[in-house]
């Protein structure tokens, strides 16, 4: 007995799948860490004595570096003598500019290094 062949089939394609996106596990989440105080650098709340030039605006008693700086901006907004276009920049009134070397504008930056001129 002679069994029928049958026709050969086509296979099927199977629906292609979108590609599966891998789940990366993210880590557990940390206790937070205990907040370390930042301690001073003492160098920075040494007092230290300004000059005459520059005691007439932050005053004559010696002061730590950071609250002179304090001292001279309260000046500066007091006295409204930031540039209001660029507020980087500082005018001099006739005070300042005997701080500032006879310059009539610095720069924030440039102030701290001229006022540390005038510090002893």
């Amino acid at each position: 007995m002679a069994t029928k062949k049958k026709p050969a089939q086509k296979p099927v394609k199977k629906p292609t799948k979108a590609p599966v996106k891998k789940v990366v596990a993210k880590p557990a989440k940390k206790a937070p860490a205990k907040k370390v105080k930042r301690k001073l650098n003492p160098a920075l709340m040494k007092p230290i004595q300004p000059d005459e030039v520059l005691s007439v605006i932050v005053g004559s008693k010696p002061l730590p570096r950071g609250q002179m700086t304090k001292k001279l901006w309260d000046y500066i907004k007091k006295n409204n003598l930031q540039d209001p276009k660029k507020r980087t920049m500082i005018n001099a009134d006739p005070a300042l500019k005997a701080v500032f070397g006879g310059k009539k504008q610095v720069s924030m930056f440039e102030m701290t290094k001229l006022v540390s001129a005038h510090v002893k």
